[in-house]
C-alpha cells in the first residue's frame, strides 16, 4: 500500500526535476537587496549557468558523501548553479563560484548554504507546478525563498532572511534567459 505522503514526496521530486530541466542554461540575473530595517539597499547582475544532474552522476554521489547519507541512498536528481556577480553601481566583482543541489524526498541537499561554506539542507514544496519553495535554517538563521517559472525566458526569486523571529533581509531577483 502506497501512503499519501509517498505519492506527494514522489510527486515533489518530479516536479522539482521538471523545474531543474526547465532552469537549465544560462540566465542574467538583476536582483536587489534590502536590508531590514534600515531599507539599505544593494543592487547586483549575476550570470547565472545551471546544469541538471541527473541520479547517479559523480556530483551527486559526491553531495551524498558530503551529507553522510548511507550509500544506499541515492540522490534522484539535481542541479549545479555557478555564478558570478557584479554591483550594478560600482561594477565591482562581487563573488563567482558554483553550488550543487540534490534532492531526496522533500529535502534539498546543498554542499554550502547562502550565509556559509559548509552542506546545508533545505526542506521544498511546490505550492503549483512552476513555484519552488524552500526553506533552510542554521546558524540561529531562516532562510525561506521562493522561485518562479514565468513562460520559458523568465524566472523571479524572492529570499527572505530572518534571525529570531526578525526579517534582516529582503532580496528579489528577476532572472532572464540569455
Amino acid at each position: 500500500m502506497i501512503l499519501p505522503l509517498q505519492i506527494l514526496q514522489t510527486s515533489d521530486e518530479s516536479l522539482l526535476a521538471e523545474f531543474f530541466q526547465a532552469s537549465v542554461g544560462q540566465w542574467r540575473s538583476e536582483r536587489r537587496y534590502y536590508t531590514l530595517p534600515e531599507g539599505e539597499t544593494k543592487e547586483m547582475v549575476s550570470v547565472i549557468t545551471i546544469n541538471f544532474l541527473e541520479q547517479g552522476c559523480e556530483k551527486l554521489r559526491k553531495l551524498a558523501q558530503m551529507h553522510g547519507l548511507p550509500n544506499t541512498a541515492s540522490l534522484t536528481c539535481g542541479a549545479e548553479v555557478i555564478w558570478e556577480s557584479t554591483n550594478s553601481i560600482s561594477n565591482k566583482k562581487e563573488s563567482k563560484g558554483t553550488t550543487l543541489f540534490g534532492a531526496l524526498g522533500n529535502t534539498l541537499y546543498r554542499d554550502r548554504g547562502f550565509a556559509t561554506a559548509k552542506p546545508v539542507t533545505a526542506q521544498y514544496y511546490f505550492p503549483n507546478p512552476t513555484t519552488l519553495c524552500l526553506r533552510t535554517e542554521y546558524n540561529n538563521s531562516v532562510f525561506e525563498e521562493e522561485l518562479k517559472l514565468v513562460g520559458s525566458k523568465y524566472r523571479t526569486r524572492q529570499s527572505i532572511i530572518s534571525r529570531a523571529g526578525e526579517q534582516l533581509m529582503i532580496g528579489q531577483y528577476l532572472e532572464k534567459r540569455i
